[in-house]
């Protein structure tokens, strides 16, 4: 991307809208050469890459990371906001001021700079939001691969997704992403011949199983990890409702109605915005 990428926590993202996504996703498409592996990571994903070296360095590597958090678009303005600043109390402070901000921020940008006026980061994009455009935008001939996800989940969001936005998706499947598997998922894609690939495995599984094996595709040419999309789109999962989405409260909506993810909400929303601030005032140095 020519823009330039901002860093947190030493995963890289790229300043780029959803329709910016898009539009790079079709020049690829009609590329004779090459590839893109995008990535979509949520705070929680920042966090498991200070800890599993793969993944952060498959992050580092990918050719297009959109951020897919409220929180991603907090940490950019914060950083942004006091990476000129000598004083680690003061960073401290404005950072402790500006978190509660990530519990009510709206889905887009607004205009200026700073925690209260976004604009690092253009907008959050989410796995499904992105598949969905690519399902609606990509160019005519652009063939789809559904992998991952529970059974006969991949299966009813290719009937979703076909009737929705009349694209053309060549296959499903639900098989493990274990090694032993590698081999025959591979033949299976290859003999459908997609352009495309949208693997929800769930992070870091569908990083990590498209940095082992993507070169091994042939017909590929866009590869993302969409965690939780088929769920939303075949309705096995209900998504929240829209103004939740556009309030930046899908968190909220998820824990009404999976309290059992009160863990996953905790380490998005508190720890990883405290483990921003922290290291942003590590020695005075800014967190990149």
């Amino acid at each position: 991307m020519s823009k330039h990428r901002i860093k947190i926590l030493g995963v890289p993202f790229d300043p780029v809208t959803e329709d910016e996504a898009v539009t790079k996703i079709n020049e690829q498409l009609l590329n004779p050469a090459g590839r893109l592996f995008i990535a979509t990571p949520n705070p929680e994903m920042v966090l498991e890459a200070q800890k599993n070296t793969e993944l952060r360095e498959i992050l580092q590597g990918t050719n297009l990371n959109i951020p897919d958090g409220i929180g991603i678009l907090w940490a950019a303005d914060y950083l942004e906001t006091v990476k000129n600043l000598k004083s680690v109390i003061l960073k401290v402070l404005l950072g402790l001021f500006s978190l509660p901000l990530i519990f009510f921020r709206s889905k887009k940008t607004d205009s200026g700079t700073g925690p209260n006026n976004r604009r690092v980061l253009p907008e959050r994009v989410t796995g499904s939001d992105l598949m969905q455009s690519i399902c609606k935008k990509a160019i005519p001939s652009a063939r789809i691969f559904l992998l991952g996800a529970a059974p006969t989940v991949a299966a009813k969001a290719k009937v979703k997704l076909e009737k929705k936005y009349n694209c053309t998706i060549v296959g499903t499947d639900d098989g493990a992403a274990t090694p032993d598997n590698y081999y025959n998922l591979r033949e299976l894609i290859n003999s459908a011949e997609p352009d495309i690939l949208f693997v929800a495995f769930g992070a870091p599984k569908q990083e990590i199983w498209l940095a082992r094996n993507l070169a091994h595709l042939k017909s590929v040419k866009v590869a993302i990890g969409v965690g939780g999309a088929f769920d939303f789109v075949s309705g096995a999962v209900k998504r929240a409702p829209h103004i939740f989405q556009k309030l930046g409260l899908e968190w909220l909506w998820r824990l009404f109605l999976q309290p059992s993810r009160i863990r996953r909400i905790y380490r998005a929303t508190i720890k990883f915005p405290l483990t921003v601030i922290g290291a942003s005032g590590k020695s005075g140095k800014h967190p990149n």
